[in-house]
């Protein structure tokens, strides 16, 4: 097993035992680049210099603090590790919640969490049977990576997987004002036929998320560029967009794209129109989509997105941890 993350004792009040933290994510690109001169083809290095001086050497370098212009303060390793910084070494849980009072852009970064030992095994199985009985997480802050992170400690639904997760939260002063950015927004009538359709269509196409359905294909792409050009072989190269563009009412859209959604499962149409299709004519609200290519199928006229609502909220805990 790889080494931990970090450990140090978990407290709750006058309850304190071991833990380790082990990153739960890690990253799967297997291609990597180095920068090359253009001309020659040799591998570009870069040093650390100093002025007109020659390349220094790792151990002539040190950490500098600019606290006027032009003028630093050097801070030496030593400073740092003897910053007095309780969460350092113990992760104190200040404050139980439920994990859905929790927005989910606050979550940042999951983590396993075990006992340190077999010594905690003890306290930590009724910690962990408490939080998720409770339905509720612990809080607490700790330090790591140059900085004091907040923190979330849960226990998870299956009573198979015996450790705890552990979730790197983001600070309210992190966050940008969502009001910026939504104030602009035209406040607009929604259609009740229109959003019965759009329902639907959601309706339709909700299924148990499963994570191993995605995949990075720009990943997949990027190594078949690099193959074709080790094989000195034209790249391939994505196929252009079309280009001719169709006009369309907002309710056809809906319309076709929920009839799509009956050619996608092979189902025979409907015999009898929904109550939101049936005597609705068109509306005069209109919509840009691309016309999609013949393909034998009915395809969808336009994609229907839906923002997420303050009411609403994903959390790691309801959908088996949520691993970024």
């Amino acid at each position: 097993m790889a080494r931990p993350f970090w450990s140090g004792q978990l407290r709750i009040s006058l309850v304190s035992f071991g833990i380790q933290l082990f990153p739960a994510t890690e990253a799967k690109g297997e291609i990597h680049f180095h920068q090359l001169n253009r001309k020659t083809g040799e591998r570009v290095k870069h040093q650390n210099v100093s002025g007109d001086e020659e390349p220094l050497e790792k151990d002539e370098i040190v950490k500098g603090y600019e606290y006027s212009k032009g003028q630093y303060v050097m801070i030496e390793p030593e400073d740092i590790d003897n910053l007095r910084i309780p969460s350092r070494q113990t992760l104190d849980l200040e404050q139980f919640a439920a994990m859905d009072e929790i927005d989910p852009e606050y979550f940042e970064k999951p983590y396993f969490v075990t006992p340190e030992n077999a010594a905690q095994s003890e306290a930590f199985a009724v910690v962990r049977k408490a939080l998720q009985t409770s339905g509720k997480v612990g809080l607490g802050k700790i330090a790591f990576g140059g900085r004091e992170h907040l923190m979330a400690i849960s226990a998870p639904e299956d009573d198979k997987q015996l450790g705890m997760m552990a979730y790197t939260l983001r600070y309210a002063e992190e966050l940008r004002d969502s009001g910026e950015y939504f104030s602009e927004i035209k406040s607009v009538k929604v259609d009740e036929d229109q959003l019965e359709l759009a329902k639907e269509l959601i309706k339709r196409k909700t299924s148990r998320f499963d994570s191993k359905r995605y995949k990075d294909e720009y990943e997949d792409a990027l190594r078949a560029m690099v193959d074709a050009k080790v094989k000195h072989l034209p790249a391939p190269k994505e196929e252009a967009a079309p280009k001719s563009t169709k006009v369309i009412n907002l309710m056809d859209a809906l319309r076709k794209s929920v009839r799509g959604t009956d050619d996608d499962r092979d189902k025979k149409p409907a015999k009898s129109e929904t109550r939101a299709e049936s005597g609705v004519r068109d509306r005069s609200a209109k919509v840009t989509v691309m016309k999609a290519p013949h393909t034998g199928k009915k395809q969808p006229g336009s994609r229907v997105s839906k923002a997420k609502s303050n009411g609403a909220k994903r959390t790691p805990q309801a959908k088996k941890n949520r691993s970024a």
